[in-house]
């Protein structure tokens, strides 16, 4: 079981965040998506296009599966890696803290820079970015321990604000 799982939508800084509290706490850093990619051979692009979500889908939770069973480590999850039933039923069981990286659009977009290699937001990004997150926000919010707003604070901020409330609440 990670130390801390970071979830949040695309441009909310959890692969950043997760690095950085992960080397003040002098543990391994995992993202689930780089899981992904590293177990298939291909980019997550790659896998819509060629295998197509549900495919992308089942491949994440195997990644989510491995990943929870790292007990030295801060665990990173894609957007919609904690959205499933079953992600959700695998997260709570694990008793995990979890930490929801809430962020605006207006602080999002200039980090996702909607390009290609989003697949779920082709089309009229910022529009898709907004639904999905409207969808997703409550799943966030029930699965996680806190919930840090990011759209004014600084990367150290946010880390030691993720010390304070998961870690101390874990031990």
């Amino acid at each position: 079981m990670p130390q801390v799982v970071i979830i949040g939508p695309p441009g909310s800084g959890k692969s950043s965040v997760g690095k950085a509290l992960a080397k003040s706490l002098g543990v391994n850093f995992l993202d689930s998506d780089a899981v992904v990619e590293k177990n298939s051979g291909k980019k997550i692009a790659n896998i819509f296009l060629d295998d197509g979500e549900e495919f992308f889908r089942d491949l994440e939770f195997d990644a989510l599966t491995t990943c929870l069973q790292d007990e030295e480590s801060i665990l990173s999850l894609g957007g919609g890696a904690p959205i499933s039933q079953r992600a959700q039923d695998l997260l709570k069981k694990s008793k995990t803290p979890i930490v929801f990286l809430d962020v605006s659009l207006s602080v999002a977009a200039p980090r996702v820079g909607f390009n290609r290699d989003r697949p779920l937001l082709l089309g009229n990004p910022r529009a898709k970015w907004q639904a999905l997150y409207d969808l997703r926000r409550p799943i966030y919010e029930s699965l996680a321990l806190i919930t840090i707003k990011v759209d004014s604070m600084k990367l150290p901020e946010i880390v030691a604000s993720i010390r304070k409330g998961a870690i101390s609440e874990k031990n």
